[in-house]
């Protein structure tokens, strides 16, 4: 054994104790609202956050693909990036990116072990110990200042104004399009939702807003002019000026906040990515020359054109095709729906969908019935799966009942799936589409990946 086989080999042993002591916190699914804990945390650390300039993105769905955008033309300009997303889709070092790639599994064992110190400290001086996801945090913000690196892409990990991202100020913040999700901790209303996801924006920041209904923009812009933030705005001071679909992707040309960009090939599909990278251009126009500076458009398009965004309309077996998207609300599935009608042309079209109980399964059942033949339903790896029985009963009173099949597995899912989209398109052109959960996209990756 080699060295660096031997090295591998220990980081690999390194990092599943890690995660084994990150199981024992509260899941992401368990939420307590404050910033208590996290704040106590990164004062040990010598508030990590503040050493480095932050783009923070919030919003409901498009939240990691902006962030990997912003990433992508961050590095093209020369700067050295750190990305924290979530959730992860195979691996937990997904979730911590250094210049674009994940942390190696031994580098992500050490950040751990340079702060598991302090994390018995806090966890000592409170009634609820630190989550798994306040641990990642500062984590995350460790390593980006230990780096050095020049920016910091931030996603928060839901809601905004108590998550655990929102210890930093960003001197960008991004508001994805906001919609009804996780209603148990942020309201059940868009007023409600977006007063939460307003919280990431701070004093004399810039603002940039994707998208938004009439109800979740009043509140932004009022939040905004409160702290007195520049506000730019999708549809007024930045967007997408033209779209075409091409093959394997879209040529884009975008209006910047200081700049036009023509002729801009983006591989992923889909008019929610188009948008995507009309705030992630924005974000990196505003954090580099506050909005009054064109970028260099060869750039922009060099980055844009190697982007990737793995489990989002990704492709990951042909004949039939067989996709997988982490839409897990009705406004993702809505935005899939959208995308496999104007960029796909399938014969048949089969969804496998797998989701989490606590999500409003029957809405993303009704956003993907008008476009897809059949259903097959399953259940995911995660201990929130909702039930195959369950979700096969919710999608007979959605689709009817010739319409849904059954996978116990989602191996033996996806296999229904090709049978059923090879039948019904028997000269060629059947799909797959496996959705529901960005759990059920990192399970398909894991399955498929390498067979495409």
């Amino acid at each position: 054994m080699t060295r660096d086989q031997t090295d591998r080999k220990a980081g690999a042993a390194a990092l599943r104790e890690v995660e084994a002591m990150l199981a024992t916190r509260w899941p992401e699914s368990r939420i307590e609202p404050s910033l208590e804990r996290i704040h106590d945390l990164v004062d040990l650390l010598g508030n990590p956050q503040h050493a480095i300039p932050v783009v923070h993105i919030g919003g409901t769905n498009g939240k990691t693909s902006t962030a990997r955008l912003a990433d992508e033309l961050l590095r093209e300009l020369g700067l050295r990036t750190g990305r924290f997303t979530s959730p992860h889709l195979e691996s937990i070092t997904e979730r911590i990116c250094l210049d674009g790639e994940p942390l190696e599994a031994g580098r992500f064992a050490d950040v751990y072990a340079e702060v598991a110190p302090y994390l018995r400290l806090v966890d000592s001086r409170h009634d609820i110990r630190l989550s798994f996801f306040e641990v990642l945090t500062a984590m995350a913000f460790a390593a980006f200042a230990d780096a050095p690196v020049d920016a910091a892409l931030v996603e928060v990990g839901l809601g905004g104004s108590w998550d655990a991202t929102n210890v930093a100020d960003g001197r960008v913040a991004v508001v994805a399009p906001i919609s009804v999700d996780h209603t148990e901790y942020l309201g059940d209303t868009i007023e409600e939702i977006a007063t939460e996801k307003a919280g990431i924006i701070k004093p004399g920041s810039f603002v940039v807003l994707a998208s938004q209904t009439e109800a979740a923009a009043e509140v932004l812009l009022r939040r905004s002019a409160e702290v007195g933030a520049t506000i730019a705005r999708e549809g007024l001071e930045f967007g997408v000026r033209t779209r075409e679909v091409a093959v394997g992707g879209q040529l884009l040309s975008f209006d910047g906040l200081a700049g036009h960009y023509d002729e801009v090939f983006l591989p992923l599909h889909g008019a929610h990515q188009a948008q995507n990278a009309a705030a992630a251009l924005a974000a990196v126009e505003a954090f580099l020359g506050g909005g009054r500076d064109a970028l260099d458009p060869d750039a922009v398009r060099a980055a844009f054109a190697r982007a990737g965004s793995p489990g989002r309309l990704e492709v990951l077996r042909r004949s039939p095709t067989v996709l997988v998207d982490a839409a897990h609300n009705p406004a993702g599935a809505r935005a899939l729906a959208d995308a496999l009608t104007d960029e796909f042309a399938f014969g048949s079209l089969v969804a496998v969908v797998a989701a989490l109980r606590d999500k409003d399964v029957r809405g993303i059942l009704e956003a993907l019935e008008p476009v897809v033949e059949a259903i097959v339903a399953t259940e995911n790896s995660s201990p929130r799966a909702l039930a195959v029985d369950d979700l096969a009963m919710l999608a007979r009173e959605v689709l009817g009942e010739g319409r849904v099949h059954r996978g116990a597995t989602l191996p033996d899912a996806i296999e229904v799936a090709v049978a059923l989209a090879e039948r019904d398109a028997p000269m060629g052109g059947g799909g797959v589409v496996v959705t529901g959960s960005v759990v059920t996209a990192g399970d398909a990756r894991r399955l498929l990946r390498g067979r495409a």
